[in-house]
């Protein structure tokens, strides 16, 4: 299971160092797509897998699902680290997610989000402001 924040340096060529934490599980090659909220979803083989076959599942005479299907797999790469543990991020990529030097690397149960450090901040401020009332509308799935 994914969890913790940590903050880190992209270098000029795009690579980002992934946590010693999130390393084994994430896997030596592992999937980068576009998520939701501007930021980067990683998934390790396994849990990709998983997702494929959810995304099979939807019915590809909704208009809606096509969208998200062409986008979410339009915009995935598989990654691999490198011996210091670093990945190199396909530049639609971090186009996409916004990602310039500073970056935080999130994990989030079953995958690990890479943020810019500018919205991951913006993100968490207006989320923290509302998190009591969105952990009342959250309880009835966790109970």
């Amino acid at each position: 299971m994914f969890m913790g924040e940590y903050s880190h340096t992209m270098d000029a060529k795009g690579r980002v160092f992934i946590p010693a934490r999130f390393r084994e599980e994430l896997g030596e090659r592992f999937i980068v797509t576009k998520g939701l909220d501007h930021c980067l979803f990683a998934f390790p083989q396994k849990e990709w897998k998983v997702i494929e076959e959810k995304i099979k599942a939807l019915p590809f005479t909704n208009q809606d699902a096509r969208a998200f299907v062409r986008l979410f797999f339009a915009g995935a790469a598989e990654c691999e680290q490198d011996k210091q543990g670093r990945v190199l991020l396909p530049n639609h990529l971090r186009e996409y997610a916004r990602l310039d030097k500073e970056v935080v690397i999130v994990g989030v149960g079953t995958r690990v989000e890479i943020w810019s450090q500018e919205l991951w901040n913006n993100y968490c401020n207006g989320a923290q402001a509302a998190y009591e009332e969105i952990a009342e509308k959250m309880v009835d799935f966790l109970l």
